[in-house]
């Protein structure tokens, strides 16, 4: 491990470094803490106006705990998040206002390295790219979707809203249905059900190897998600000590696995959207004719909605994206490196 970059805030003598360390000290800090061990930045974009990250203030302890045991020193964040079910008229418009102030937030601050809770639509893709432009050791944790809703006997989740919409217009179901609906489809923490934009957006990080194996599938209301938060708290320490950027695992053939991916698993059309804006960061060139060319051929191997049958938490008990890799292994650039410092 070479030098730290925070140690250029908390590594000066005289009153450079006092000025940053005092200020930090009026929450209890003890002073070993800034004697060289990695400050870990938990970037959370846990808002109460963001329905999907309602839990990342858990989530985020969970990160903190493994950042302790590996000898860190993590130091949470907040930034701005976008809940696609609540802001008018879209999330999408405010997508790299978010990138900005992710991407400022990591580079002004003593941060060596950053873990990025994400779940709603746009908050996975708006983390990436500011973080990606900054290039230290990234790693993302996704908040998983909700448990599938349940509504006399069915299964239901966000596809199901339409469906029932019309039938209230038909007259074959009633306003106060639809009401009661309303609590048994979002029914735990976590972002829709189903392969819809955000859960989408967890399985692209996990092929592009930004995440541990199996972040994208674990329900928000298991704890094996709060397990997998506190490894990723772990791992991001060694990351730190290795000097495993984030550009190490972003390439061009990490983006491609992405896309094969994508296509296997039936993944929503605002993936082109994102992984164009990720590639267009690292100055990748990426266009939509390497999307036809190589995911055209793909066939679909999951069978989840809105297109499908089956719901994320479904997914989840199959293998989760693990076993659609397996399934996809010669179409895969298998040489890529993850964040678990493996292929």
């Amino acid at each position: 491990m070479g030098k730290l970059r925070s140690q250029g805030w908390f590594g000066k003598k005289g009153k450079d470094g006092f000025i940053y360390r005092s200020w930090l000290k009026n929450q209890g800090i003890p002073d070993d803490e800034f004697n060289g061990k990695p400050v870990i930045g938990i970037c959370n974009t846990w808002s109460e106006l963001t329905p999907c990250n309602g839990h990342f203030k858990e989530l985020a302890e969970s990160v903190r705990r493994g950042v302790l045991e590996a000898g860190g020193f993590p130091l949470e964040f907040p930034v701005m998040s976008l809940g696609e079910t609540i802001i008018k008229p879209t999330a999408m418009l405010y997508r790299n206002l978010m990138s900005m102030d992710v991407e400022e937030s990591i580079r002004a601050n003593p941060l060596d390295g950053v873990v990025l809770l994400c779940g709603c639509d746009k908050t996975t893709p708006a983390s990436v790219m500011g973080a990606a432009s900054v290039d230290i050791p990234t790693l993302v944790v996704s908040g998983g979707p909700m448990l599938t809703g349940k509504y006399e006997g069915r299964n239901i989740a966000t596809s199901d809203v339409w469906r029932l919409a019309d039938e209230v217009t038909k007259g074959t179901f009633t306003h106060d249905q639809l009401r009661e609906v309303e609590a048994c489809m979002c029914r735990s923490d976590g972002s829709c059900a189903v392969m819809g934009t955000a859960s989408t957006m967890a399985c692209m990080v996990e092929s592009l190897g930004l995440t541990l194996p199996g972040n994208a599938a674990i329900p928000a209301a298991d704890s094996r998600r709060k397990v997998l938060a506190q490894l990723s708290g772990r791992r991001i320490v060694e990351m730190v000590r290795e000097d495993m950027r984030i550009s190490q695992v972003l390439t061009r053939e990490s983006l491609e696995n992405a896309i094969i991916i994508n296509a296997a698993i039936g993944g929503s059309t605002n993936f082109v959207l994102h992984l164009l804006a990720i590639a267009g960061r690292i100055e990748v060139p990426l266009t939509l004719d390497d999307f036809d060319r190589l995911g055209s051929h793909i066939p679909l191997l999951v069978n989840l909605q809105p297109s499908g049958e089956y719901f994320m938490e479904d997914f989840y008990y199959a293998g989760g994206l693990p076993a659609v890799i397996k399934q996809l292994g010669k179409h895969l650039h298998p040489e890529v490196m993850t964040i678990t410092g493996k292929t």
